[in-house]
């Protein structure tokens, strides 16, 4: 590998289904959703189905952002009681500027702001990565470079977003990509916080998940082009993670998406593999925590690496090499390799 190995050491969670990672994993391990009328019609007047964090206060837009992220966080700071936030770098996720109703107008004050819920200030180094569905990919590489460059010992990444917004939701509905009384080939809007505790990748006892491979691509023939879609943008993230790695696709045993129910990109998702693939598999599953907690934005990476650590760490994952990629609406596609090391104590 041609940067640090990151090795996952904690996880947070809050999303529809459960309010702290180990909830949420085993929910979403049972394929149990809590997909309900929200307060949202569609425009033929039927309620929109979707995924809602019922917190203890009916709390909405910028606020319910903080405070899901700030309940990721604490969780994933607990997991770790000798964790110095002043000397940890807090890489924070946000969606894109330009996505239609982002209730967030000031990336870094919202930054501020999140450091005054939790009672915390993080070093200097922290910055904000408004880069939606692939921002846990740029996170990653970021924390590569902070461990190696200026001595970080731990890093947190941390996340949320929500779809449940009113202009959010029509904008969707207009370019017939949600799921409604009138659209079948359309995704589930959901909401979720979500938080990574990541380190140097060491030799330890017990079992860890570890990030070994890296890579990112564009995709000209995005959702909203009109191009013949030749998944060009995410088998270069997915080559570009192998190499980075330092291993083919051949040790690959199932993969994680994104993916939250749009035909389009499981069409993608399929034809970058079938270029890459040249292994006889009995079995290569693909797992997408989408289809129990929505369309959670900036999140789901998070969710996802979550979901991984869990599987690993309880023997449900279907091997001990995965690929997870993302993609957003612009064409961005990222890819991660991650390896599961079994430890001196797991009698294996």
């Amino acid at each position: 590998m041609s940067a640090v190995p990151l090795a996952v050491t904690g996880t947070g969670m809050l999303t529809g289904v459960g309010f702290n990672a180990p909830a949420s994993c085993a929910a979403i391990r049972c394929a149990v959703d809590n997909f309900q009328d929200t307060r949202f019609m569609d425009s033929a007047g039927e309620w929109i189905r979707g995924s809602e964090v019922r917190l203890e206060k009916p709390w909405r837009g910028r606020t319910k952002l903080l405070k899901m992220a700030a309940g990721a966080t604490a969780e994933c700071l607990a997991t770790n009681e000798r964790m110095v936030p002043e000397e940890t770098p807090l890489l924070l996720c946000l969606p894109e500027q330009e996505r239609k109703g982002r209730v967030i107008d000031d990336d870094n004050q919202f930054f501020l702001d999140l450091q005054k819920e939790l009672g915390v200030e993080f070093h200097r180094k922290s910055r904000v990565i408004s880069n939606g569905h692939v921002a846990v990919s740029v996170a990653l590489k970021h924390a590569q470079q902070m461990i190696r460059d200026h001595d970080s010992k731990q890093i947190i990444i941390a996340a949320a977003d929500s779809l449940l917004v009113a202009a959010t939701l029509s904008h969707f509905e207009q370019k017939d990509r949600l799921l409604t009384s009138q659209n079948s080939n359309g995704f589930i809007p959901g909401e979720a916080g979500a938080a990574l505790l990541v380190e140097r990748a060491v030799p330890r006892h017990e079992g860890q998940l570890i990030c070994r491979g890296l890579g990112f691509g564009l995709e000209k023939a995005h959702v909203d082009s009109e191009l013949p879609l030749r998944a060009d943008g995410l088998t270069a993230a997915i080559r570009d993670s192998l190499k980075d790695a330092g291993c083919a696709e051949g040790v690959l045993c199932y993969k994680i998406t994104d993916i939250a129910g749009e035909q389009y990109h499981f069409k993608e998702a399929s034809i970058a593999f079938s270029r890459i693939d040249r292994t006889k598999r009995e079995e290569f599953q693909i797992w997408h925590p989408a289809d129990c907690i929505g369309e959670v934005g900036a999140a789901i990476g998070l969710v996802m690496v979550g979901v991984l650590k869990s599987a690993c760490e309880k023997g449900y994952g279907k091997g001990d090499h995965i690929l997870a990629h993302l993609g957003n609406d612009d064409g961005k596609r990222s890819a991660m390799i991650f390896a599961w090391t079994r430890g001196a104590n797991s009698g294996e």
